[in-house]
């Protein structure tokens, strides 16, 4: 680590968050941040609530002792079962002045821009979508939206092992595909409620009528945050800009590696952490 570096950390229960630092390292190219993957552990989409909240918060903490004043959840599970818990228990305890950040409400705020029918769709991880965190943040915001939901519990295993253009792979989104529009035919856009997902967009957008649009996260969370430090100028001047990135995995680095150059599409360096 950079001597005096206060970056901003990005966390993730595995590599998904990775499509949502490579936006934010497009849109603030001059900032400092350390990714920290949990892989170990992965996936978190499973878990219990508690369990979650635990492994978070471990995480949080361990990002602000590496320097962080500023920790994004780029994990849709993490952000829908512990940020609410740690940003009001927690943060006031161990430091009120740092911030941790989710990626359900920038997703959610973008929803009346979007859809015409007042009618959306949501696809994530059995967690996220049994937190009910995307029907609930949207009502709050644009309680005339209707929200359907479908967990996809084989999309993470498709993209983390490089299955998506197999026919398992295509198989698997078309059904969840088929499934979340025969709960709603109104629907006209759809978010990608998890970060992997991305990498899937190809193959899901062959699969929708042309109608449909995806809301996917890394660009929203970008501008997000953009918006936050400029009306945030007393955390801007605490995060260092020295244009660096630093990796750190639970798991084992060479497959980290591997895997995370895949969704960055750059080879890169990690390094193994125990917390």
């Amino acid at each position: 680590m950079i001597k005096n570096s206060q970056p901003i950390g990005v966390f993730d229960s595995g590599y998904g968050g990775l499509t949502v630092l490579n936006e934010l390292l497009k849109s603030l190219p001059e900032y400092d941040f350390i990714y920290l993957g949990d892989n170990a552990r992965s996936p978190y989409g499973t878990r219990s609530y508690d369990v979650v909240y635990d492994y978070t918060l471990e995480a949080v903490e361990q990002l602000f002792s590496m320097g962080c004043e500023l920790v994004i959840l780029a994990c849709n599970t993490a952000s829908a079962k512990a940020l609410r818990t740690i940003q009001q228990h927690d943060l006031p305890k161990i430091n009120s002045n740092r911030r941790v950040l989710g990626v359900i409400r920038p997703s959610a705020e973008e929803v009346s821009k979007i859809t015409k029918s007042k009618h959306i769709g949501v696809m994530g991880t059995v967690g996220t979508i049994r937190s009910n965190s995307y029907p609930l943040e949207i009502a709050k915001l644009f309680p005339d939206v209707v929200v359907v939901q479908e967990a996809c519990p084989m999309w993470v295993p498709l993209v983390e092992n490089n299955e998506i253009d197999t026919d398992g792979g295509r198989y698997f989104i078309k059904k969840n595909i088929d499934s979340l529009l025969a709960k709603d035919p109104l629907i006209d856009s759809i978010i990608l409620g998890c970060t992997h997902y991305p990498l899937m967009q190809s193959e899901i957008k062959k699969m929708l009528p042309d109608h449909i649009q995806l809301i996917s996260q890394g660009e929203i969370v970008a501008r997000s945050l953009e918006d936050y430090l400029f009306r945030h100028p007393e955390m801007d001047v605490r995060c260092s800009k020295n244009s660096n990135c630093e990796f750190f995995t639970t798991e084992f680095v060479d497959s980290f590696e591997e895997k995370a150059s895949r969704f960055l599409n750059i080879a890169l360096k990690a390094r193994h952490i125990s917390y």
